[in-house]
């Protein structure tokens, strides 16, 4: 897969831009604050219609602006496509070929890409919402299904919720509350459901290239935590008997705390290197090296499930990484992933990647390219 051209209007600090891509790397170069992020994460939301820094669509339209568009070409192996994406304040709307997709969980999918950032170094040793956003982004990228359940349990999740905030304070009905949890745990053995297929597959293929960046001295294991007594062999039908005894037996407890206190939204990710939790016993290089391999390892899960590798967007992350990582994921995508890659200078780059590359200077939010 690859994008052929990109159209920003009225994003961030551009009024309007048009580039051209080039197959493989595409390299922007430009100090901090000049806008280059702003072109890979104007990729990034035409993908995935959110952006990894933020929440809040209306910082991604332009100053004194009513909306953003965003449209891209795209090459496919069954064919090319187009997507466009409108924000507004009235929210979002996605095209697929021109035409509008209903809900945004239809237009999630259509075109694939795979982050790293310096944010996403985090993965190891930041909170358990970054891990679980990771597992949402990036299984939601192939699993429309998941998305359509992920959005439904969080719906009755803030219905729950504010139930049992009424219950607390000695109000609303305990009827109704157990009506919502057997919504809940038929959605949450949904979710969980395919979050433990998806780390069993992203350790297949994570297991391998950290054994690799590592020059065969590090065992990778990363390990799906629930927040209850699920298990990874456990079936549907088990996962629901399991998930109606535990809210069962809590069912006092979350009254009294006024909270759900269990499911997909307090599940966590945990990485383990030679059988030790490197969130906790970890060295940076070890978390670094672990966040590299679960990058790499998305780009392949990707690969195996659609039959075409991710677009790569590589934002300020060369900087972070040492030169033996930096060469390594280079090396590894190179003329087999589009990449784009954001830096404030190519010294550290190789020369045989820079030679394949298409460079553009960023400056004050007017891109050109180097000849």
């Amino acid at each position: 897969m690859e994008i052929t051209d990109l159209t920003i209007r009225q994003y961030r600090n551009y009024q309007r831009v048009e580039l051209n891509f080039d197959p493989s790397i595409t390299i922007f170069i430009g100090e901090n604050a000049q806008g280059k992020t702003n072109v890979l994460e104007a990729i990034y939301v035409l993908a995935l219609a959110k952006s990894h820094r933020t929440s809040k669509d209306k910082e991604l339209i332009a100053w004194d602006e009513d909306f953003a568009r965003i449209e891209g070409h795209f090459k496919k192996r069954n064919g090319p496509m187009s997507l466009e994406l409108i924000l507004s304040n009235k929210g979002k709307k996605g095209k697929v070929n021109g035409l509008e997709q209903k809900k945004l969980s239809e237009y999630i999918g259509a075109a694939n890409v795979v982050m790293f950032a310096p944010e996403d170094l985090n993965l190891v040793k930041g909170s358990p919402q970054v891990r679980r956003k990771f597992l949402d982004m990036e299984l939601g990228q192939i699993s429309q299904v998941y998305l359509h359940h992920l959005a439904l349990y969080h719906k009755v999740l803030v219905q729950r919720n504010h139930l049992l905030k009424s219950l607390q304070a000695q109000a609303g009905s305990k009827e109704m509350l157990d009506v919502l949890t057997e919504q809940l745990i038929v959605l949450a053995a949904e979710v969980t459901y395919r979050r433990f297929a998806f780390v069993k597959q992203l350790q297949e293929w994570a297991e391998s290239i950290h054994h690799d960046i590592s020059r065969g001295k590090e065992q990778l294991e990363i390990r799906y935590l629930p927040s209850s007594n699920v298990l990874d062999t456990m079936d549907l039908s088990k996962l629901r008997e399991e998930f109606h005894a535990t809210y069962k037996e809590k069912k006092e407890q979350e009254i009294r705390r006024g909270v759900t206190l269990f499911g997909p939204h307090r599940d966590d990710l945990g990485f383990f290197v030679n059988g030790r939790n490197i969130q906790t016993f970890g060295s940076q290089g070890q978390q670094r090296t672990t966040a590299l391999a679960v990058k790499l390892a998305e780009i392949e899960l990707i690969y195996a499930e659609i039959g075409e590798y991710p677009i790569l967007l590589l934002d300020d992350v060369l900087s972070e990484l040492d030169d033996y990582r930096q060469s390594h994921l280079l090396q590894t995508i190179r003329k087999k992933v589009q990449t784009f890659v954001t830096t404030t200078n190519i010294d550290g780059i190789d020369h045989a990647i820079l030679s394949d590359s298409v460079v553009y200077d960023v400056v004050e939010g007017t891109i050109n390219q180097r000849r």
